[in-house]
């Protein structure tokens, strides 16, 4: 069997050996995460640049102006990014420095950005009023214990940069299926490969197992993800979860010894109004209608250039991140798709045509470091396999779980602002409900019989 993967997976090899290498992008607050204390090595007082947000000042973006203007609010994002990391390095906290190191640089290089925005909106015979004046940034002390290293993670409060109090996402966060290159390749398996595939059936959650908790990043902290998360498998997954909690609960899986935890955030329909009448609720972030799968593929794989060994037990894997807006997009993966279109994949909300059903497709790391269940950063100890389908240096090859997820009915409308958005993901309040910040967890807590017969599957070339 020819084993299907994408360009994505290249970037994923890299994003594990450089965990939070990506730029963070959040005008109230950059860094790894919005709120990641920027301390200087003595204790003095943490700093982030708070800059006001560009895009919720700009008014529909012309369609030629359309890639200009996303390269330069890209810029302003990445130049924040940068002065974050800046201030990390300053000694002292001394006010002065930061002033001249740090804050008059940056603005001088925000003005420029600015400048060719208000370019891009004059070839188009438009021009938005009061630009200029967002050049112009601040300090201000950091507050909070974000995750960062793009995980989900502890609360964030401030605002996306570029995107202000918006909820988002965009319309340029949607594109047609159709104009999405073909961009899949598939990795000849060798002789010592594998080629078997193992399927659990665990359902769709119709038993509407949902919270807002995180157990791989924030175990133990009530609300950790601060958006909702859709669980298959073991049924007692929250919180407050342990590896013998975990081991002793129900699952709605078929093969009763897969008692893992299958999990990502919901997917909402919206329609005009919803976001109006979000503003009263709690969380004003994540309204519209939560909708469950109508199918859920639970695949795992073996590897272009060996044998698999079996997962250990509590073996935890994470894929994507949820703070792309925040950390950059180094450790996003494109995960949407339609039915019919499977040999492309795209990091923006695919309208897919009449007849034809949405897609998510969650791949996590197929190799493991032979010793760790988990990682401080929850990437580490596992990595994605090269573009040859081979595993770094230093790791093995373990059934590869890809969790594929489809969902009929989902609106096809192209938005043309943020209030007539068909659906999106749930996620922090800073990061716009990007489609890039899609993400999935899992948690095996599959007997060790069952891991080796798994292995065992996948080793002898079957189809289990």
């Amino acid at each position: 069997m020819q084993r299907s993967t994408h360009a994505r997976h290249k970037k994923r090899t890299h994003a594990v050996l450089a965990v939070g290498a990506g730029l963070a992008i959040v005008a109230t607050g950059c860094g790894q995460s919005a709120q990641t204390s920027l301390s200087s090595a003595d204790g003095a007082a943490a700093q982030k640049v708070n800059c006001p947000a560009v895009r919720p000042r700009l008014p529909q973006v012309p369609a030629s102006q359309q890639a200009a203007v996303s390269r330069e609010l890209a810029l302003l994002d990445s130049q924040i990014a940068a002065a974050n990391r800046r201030l990390r390095t300053l000694r002292g906290g001394d006010p002065q420095l930061a002033q001249n190191a740090v804050m008059k640089p940056l603005e001088a290089k925000r003005a420029a950005v600015i400048d060719r925005i208000d370019i891009s909106f004059q070839r188009a015979g438009q021009r938005p009023p009061g630009l200029n004046t967002l050049a112009r940034c601040s300090l201000t002390k950091g507050n909070g214990d974000g995750a960062g290293n793009g995980q989900d993670g502890d609360g964030q409060n401030g605002d996306g940069q570029n995107g202000g109090g918006a909820v988002g996402p965009f319309p340029d966060d949607f594109v047609d299926i159709r104009q999405v290159r073909p961009n899949q390749r598939n990795v000849r398996t060798s002789r010592g490969g594998s080629r078997g595939t193992f399927v659990s059936e665990c359902g769709t959650d119709q038993e509407k197992h949902q919270n807002t908790d995180n157990i791989i990043i924030a175990p133990g902290k009530p609300n950790g993800a601060e958006h909702l998360h859709d669980y298959v498998g073991n049924l007692s997954t929250d919180f407050s979860s342990t590896e013998e909690s975990l081991a002793a609960a129900d699952t709605s899986c078929a093969i009763k010894a897969d008692k893992s935890t299958y999990f990502w955030p919901v997917l909402r329909t919206r329609k005009p109004g919803d976001l109006a009448q979000g503003a009263a609720e709690i969380d004003k972030n994540n309204v519209g209608t939560s909708v469950l799968p109508s199918k859920v593929t639970l695949l795992y794989s073996g590897n272009a250039r060996s044998k698999v060994t079996p997962m250990p037990q509590f073996l935890r894997l994470f894929t994507g991140d949820a703070k792309t807006v925040t950390n950059g997009d180094g450790n996003a993966q494109e995960t949407w798709s339609c039915t019919g279109f499977e040999n492309r994949v795209t990091d923006k909300y695919p309208l897919c045509p009449d007849g034809s059903n949405l897609l998510r497709i969650f791949d996590e790391p197929g190799c493991w470091d032979g010793q760790n269940t988990d990682s401080e950063n929850h990437r580490t100890h596992v990595a994605f396999a090269r573009a040859s389908g081979a595993c770094p240096n230093g790791f093995k090859a373990i059934p590869q779980l890809t969790m594929t997820l489809e969902y009929e009915g989902i609106p096809n409308t192209a938005p043309k602002s943020e209030d007539d958005v068909p659906f999106a993901v749930d996620g922090f309040s800073t990061e716009q409900h990007k489609p890039n910040s899609d993400h999935a967890g899992y948690i095996n807590v599959m007997s060790k019989r069952l891991n080796a017969a798994v292995a065992r599957c996948i080793n002898s070339n079957r189809r289990c």
